[in-house]
């Protein structure tokens, strides 16, 4: 790592930054709305968004900052179990095209703006749906910190913020700097702000990974002599476990933990608030299909990016903290001005996700806390003002994490965020096709897998913790080591079923189910579905 700061990347950083923060102002006045004041306008953007600001904005909420850093953080670390990303990838995408469109046909007839809302609506109990926001705001906090780890991970490689004896204030400034921006645009702009910097975001990815793939490789001696020198640092005995450090390849007794990893993954990556945030903005159901097609492009782009792992290796990278791995790869491998346009679209993609993230946290808070058991009446605007400050203090809490925590406390809460948001599919998907799961039998299921699930994960050691030490352990009754949160989904499950018969036996009374089966397929123009149009304005992206 360099001694002192990378002035030209410094400058080149600081560019894309300021750029980007008027973007997130200016967003304010793009297309902008009469009435301001709802949550459909600042939590959902109007839910006027076409195919490709859809795209842009959904690529820039799944493939987050640390997504750049940790996937292949985790290949340069262990080896090819840090793969699981790609498949699970790929995976998600038939599995949302049979239910999103649901989802966005039933929220946009009813106003629905939370997963929660749907899951009131639908099963008539508001416990459940407590149960639902109360899990996606814990799911969420951690990862919106992880996003600043992202952007910390990048200034401390750049040689911001001074050594470790720095004053604690001068080293986490630039930090917290980037917090205020991040914080004033999203209060100001809402949804629209990371919907705009998302077109910049993905770009400055898409440019730094053709460039990285293709000249990286070219310094190095070419792909044979990467994996070669990835394959001999692979055999190499980890002291600490008194076996290989990783493998090229995943071996015979990996491959349980590697199929339920990226298995139950796929299955949680759209249970997460700011996925279906983002999907409720976009204008018609037809915008979700053809998104579901188009997003696997992402895919492509993530496989080539995990291969920087191996570059690390080969490149004789050498850090103590693996998140640093590839900043550090970037600032050794390209010419300054080029690193500074790489740790710009790291940062930049910590900014999107990070303000999608605390806008949909803000959301469950005031639709499904404040407005269900706090203030009934509350009016639209009242409920845009809460989710506002929410928001805020949601962005608040992630900061203080990072800078108080050990940041393996935060990657370990987000491995728990998994486990705990995979365990409200049930509720919700299960709801979007049936209506025979009872209320009392799902909110039965969702604590089973949720205790079993950090439980579980509480008893996980690592050489280096001893609880929490990584997501995989023991599945019940096979002996094979698995994914925790799908053991836990499972079992969820089949309490939900079990409790189903039980309750129906003696005819428990169901919730009032608000929807009608109409409702599941309505579109853009059918009655009782928003339509209309903001008055364009100049330079606005297609629809």
């Amino acid at each position: 790592m360099n001694d002192g700061v990378n002035g030209v990347a410094l400058a080149v950083f600081v560019f894309f930054f300021v750029a980007v923060t008027a973007m997130g102002f200016m967003a304010a006045r793009w297309r902008k709305a009469e009435n301001e004041h709802s949550l459909d306008e600042w939590g959902l953007g109007g839910r006027y968004f076409g195919t490709w600001v859809t795209w842009f904005l959904l690529g820039g909420d799944l493939y987050t900052a640390y997504t750049f850093v940790a996937v292949p953080a985790a290949i340069y670390a262990a080896g090819a179990a840090g793969f699981f990303a790609v498949p699970y990838t790929i995976l998600v995408y038939p599995l949302i095209f049979t239910f999103l469109p649901r989802l966005w046909s039933v929220s946009h007839r009813h106003g629905y703006v939370t997963t929660s809302d749907f899951v009131r609506g639908r099963f008539g109990s508001k416990g459940l749906s407590l149960a639902v926001a109360l899990t996606g705001i814990l799911a969420t906090m951690p990862y919106i910190a992880l996003q600043l780890v992202g952007i910390q991970a990048v200034l401390d490689v750049m040689g911001v913020g001074g050594g470790e004896n720095t004053h604690w204030f001068i080293k986490d400034l630039p930090l917290l700097i980037a917090f205020g921006v991040l914080a004033a645009y999203t209060y100001s702009s809402g949804l629209r702000a990371p919907a705009l910097i998302a077109f910049v975001k993905d770009t400055l990815i898409y440019i730094v990974i053709v460039v990285a793939i293709i000249y990286i490789p070219i310094k190095l001696g070419g792909f044979d002599e990467i994996f070669a020198k990835a394959g001999d640092a692979f055999a190499e005995t980890n002291p600490a476990t008194g076996q290989p450090r990783g493998a090229l390849a995943p071996g015979d007794a990996g491959h349980w933990g590697y199929a339920t990893l990226a298995l139950g993954s796929a299955l949680a990556l759209f249970m997460y608030p700011h996925s279906i945030t983002a999907t409720l903005s976009s204008r018609s159901r037809e915008v979700i299909r053809r998104n579901t097609t188009i997003l696997p492009l992402y895919s492509l782009m993530l496989g080539l990016l995990a291969l920087l792992g191996f570059m690390a290796i080969a490149a004789g990278v050498k850090v103590d903290n693996g998140q640093l791995a590839i900043p550090q790869l970037f600032e050794n491998m390209f010419p300054d001005w080029f690193a500074g346009v790489a740790f710009a679209a790291i940062g930049i993609g910590a900014l999107v996700p990070a303000a999608i993230m605390s806008i949909a946290a803000a959301n469950l808070f005031t639709r499904n806390i404040y407005k269900d058991f706090i203030k009934p009446d509350a009016t639209p605007e009242q409920e845009t003002k809460v989710s506002k400050l929410v928001s805020l203090l949601v962005k608040v809490g992630a900061l203080v994490f990072v800078l108080t925590m050990d940041k393996t406390v935060a990657i370990n809460f987000q491995l728990l965020g998994g486990i705990w948001i995979l365990q409200t599919m049930p509720a919700l998907v299960g709801g979007l096709f049936t209506r025979w799961f009872h209320r009392w039998a799902l909110l039965a299921g969702w604590a089973v897998g949720m205790l079993y699930g950090t439980a579980a994960a509480y008893g996980v050691a690592s050489p280096t913790q001893k609880h929490f030490g990584g997501s995989s352990a023991e599945i019940p009754g096979l002996g094979e080591i698995g994914y925790i949160g799908l053991t836990a989904f499972v079992l969820n499950l089949v309490v939900t079923v079990v409790v189903t018969l039980v309750l129906r036996a003696v005819k428990a009374p169901d919730g009032v189910d608000e929807t009608s089966p109409s409702d599941y397929t309505a579109d853009a123009g059918d009655p009782g579905v928003k339509t209309e149009l903001p008055p364009a304005t100049a330079g606005d992206p297609v629809h």
